[in-house]
């Protein structure tokens, strides 16, 4: 839906309204379904090189979707089910990830970190959270998965089988590419990691939940050829000791958030579920004499003029937009500005505190500028002064 706003002063956050949202599921969660599972554990320390270069300067969990970082998204799942108590693996250096969850008060929950040393992978990351663990059944979630589903089904499959362990599938094109389950009469009899001969194209999609057992079996694990202790093999020793791995299917769409373009997918997806065609504008923000076509996002202390936004564009606290053509499908980081861009924009994604300023061109731009970066584009020839 295309709305034209003349002139809009945001006078109040809408934050608190998505806060509410959240609360209230979380509520209705604990009350239906009971805390059936006591402990999470949510993994951070991954090193994030294939979103260079934002992950360069803040970590890859960090990264906002629809103007919440992804992490924040793992720990609504959690609390959804009833989680009060979670774990965060973190590499010593990842300093803002306790700055933006702190004490985990503001989620509801209380919050453990704990530091991974070196990045050896998934079934590494779990065995040193043992102590923290315990002998109680946990989720396990990765911190930069963002799932559109809930974990209820996981939580209800585990107290329906009485299983040792339940996986999150989903269908994928690509088998190849994932860690892949072979399903026989509805049990799961193995679990292969990027198969060159897939038994199936279900995926294993990082959503786990494990008990006691899940320990003794990373003990038996080796190195993988990447030299990773992977949770593949973890839970192949668990089958092949024994014990019973159930499985759930979710249809609904997922992606990890380790690439630019499922990045802007996730941010998509987020804001449709959020906006549908409708768009937010936070507090003490100025929008004028502008074409908005959700959905929009706009943060707080945002200062827009003459500009076509949309759809699909999330941008986040402190930006100033001023005679743009159109930009669409774009995430716009803290702090960042863009000035007389007379050519559609789209893809693209703006690191805080990054400007663009331009002139005159026929084509549009995809611009992927890193955190503090500027672009002055040359004027076209021909064009005006």
């Amino acid at each position: 839906m295309e709305w034209m706003v003349a002139r809009s002063f945001a006078v109040e956050d809408v934050s608190p309204a998505r806060k509410g949202k959240a609360a209230y599921l979380i509520s209705i969660a604990e009350h239906n379904w009971g805390v059936i599972v006591v402990k999470g554990l949510i993994l951070c320390a991954g090193r994030g090189t294939r979103l260079h270069p934002f992950s360069y300067s803040q970590p890859k969990t960090l990264l906002p979707v629809a103007n919440h970082p992804v992490l924040h998204y793992c720990i609504l799942k959690l609390r959804e089910v009833g989680v009060r108590d979670i774990g965060i693996v973190i590499q010593p250096s990842q300093k803002e990830i306790p700055q933006y969850v702190g004490d985990g008060s503001q989620f509801g929950a209380t919050i453990t970190f704990l530091e991974q040393q070196k990045p050896l992978g998934i079934a590494h990351a779990v065995q040193l959270a043992q102590p923290f663990l315990r002998d109680e059944p946990f989720i396990l979630l990765l911190g930069d998965n963002l799932l559109m589903d809930s974990l209820h089904e996981l939580t209800k499959t585990f107290t329906r089988t009485g299983a040792d362990g339940v996986v999150m599938l989903s269908k994928v094109d690509r088998p190849q590419d994932y860690g892949i389950a072979e399903i026989q009469d509805e049990r799961l009899v193995s679990v292969e990691e990027k198969p060159q001969r897939p038994k199936s194209n279900l995926a294993v999609i990082g959503a786990y939940l494990f008990t006691r057992p899940i320990f003794a079996a990373i003990a038996t694990l080796r190195p993988s050829k990447r030299g990773e202790y992977e949770i593949t093999d973890a839970i192949q020793a668990m089958i092949d000791s024994g014990y019973h791995i159930a499985h759930t299917v979710t249809h609904r769409q997922y992606t990890d958030v380790g690439t630019i373009e499922r990045w802007l997918e996730a941010n998509r997806w987020m804001l449709t579920q959020e906006l549908g065609v409708r768009h937010e504008i936070g507090s003490d923000s100025i929008v004028e004499n502008c074409t908005i076509i959700g959905p929009v996002l706009i943060g707080k202390r945002c200062r827009i003029e003459n500009c076509r936004l949309g759809p699909y564009v999330a941008i986040q606290d402190g930006v100033q937009l001023k005679n743009c053509k159109h930009i669409e499908n774009s995430i716009l980081l803290e702090n960042s500005s863009l000035n007389d861009v007379e050519w559609p924009v789209t893809n693209s994604v703006f690191g805080r505190s990054s400007h663009l300023a331009g002139s005159g061109a026929d084509s549009s731009g995809v611009f992927i500028l890193s955190d503090k970066s500027s672009i002055r584009m040359p004027r076209a020839k021909g064009s005006p002064p």
